[in-house]
């Protein structure tokens, strides 16, 4: 949400001690949160190497300062081998700045850009991992989604079959038999949910997801209820090679 409930999201990660964050929603110079750099003052609190990338330039949100953006950010405890932008091709027209539509109106959120996934390199014990920040639209049908997907998948071929791979984020899935899980296990990748669908949106349900690929597995998978951060329940899992 942004990083406007800060302190809610330092009280989580205190309390989990991750190894890992994947998020979305990511402020950078926003008027909302007060001009800050939600990812690196982050990654400051808690001795964390991150990468952050840019989905949107939010018309909105610009102060005295400059322009303000609006995207993903992992922070790791693991050496970061390397970091780039996967745009999407596939974009849904919904954002973008119409003469009669006011850019100010926090609900209708102007913005240049488009979806992307934020993809890293890490490095364990000297083997490489490969975790892939995904925000795939909201603004469209599911197949949208679904189209973004694939070029994920296709990007992540490049790495061969026994490279640990997580692919995670917002989803979007609206469905209850939404066809991108169904992709997902086409792919030969696992849900850290197994087969579970739990609502990790405050309204609208089933929105965020883990899968992996390769030598790795989940355990104790779960949705944090009590953690008051976001519109959305951060969602964890434990990772096994």
């Amino acid at each position: 949400d942004r990083g406007q409930h800060f302190k809610g999201i330092v009280a989580a990660m205190r309390e989990t001690h991750p190894d890992l964050c994947i998020f979305q929603e990511v402020d950078l110079g926003a008027r909302r949160t007060h001009g800050e750099d939600v990812a690196q003052e982050l990654a400051k609190t808690f001795g964390m190497n991150y990468t952050f990338a840019p989905e949107f330039r939010e018309l909105g949100q610009s102060t005295a300062e400059g322009s303000a953006y609006r995207g993903q950010a992992i922070l790791t405890r693991l050496p970061i081998r390397s970091s780039r932008i996967l745009r999407f091709n596939h974009q849904s027209g919904f954002w973008k700045p119409r003469p009669l539509l006011i850019s100010s109106i926090p609900m209708l959120q102007r913005r240049i850009g488009g979806r992307i996934a934020l993809v890293n390199e890490l490095e364990r014990n000297g083997n490489l991992l490969v975790v892939y920040n995904l925000h795939l639209e909201s603004r469209t049908t599911e197949h949208g989604g679904r189209l973004q997907l694939d070029e994920v998948l296709a990007d992540a071929q490049r790495y061969p079959a026994g490279t640990p791979v997580i692919v995670a984020g917002d989803l979007n899935t609206m469905s209850r038999h939404s066809p991108l899980i169904t992709r997902m296990r086409e792919a030969r990748y696992s849900s850290c949910f197994g087969e579970r669908r739990i609502r990790t949106h405050i309204i609208i349900g089933v929105l965020d997801w883990i899968f992996v690929r390769g030598p790795i597995t989940c355990e104790g998978t779960e949705v944090h209820r009590d953690f008051h951060a976001s519109d959305h329940f951060p969602i964890s899992a434990e990772l096994r090679f």
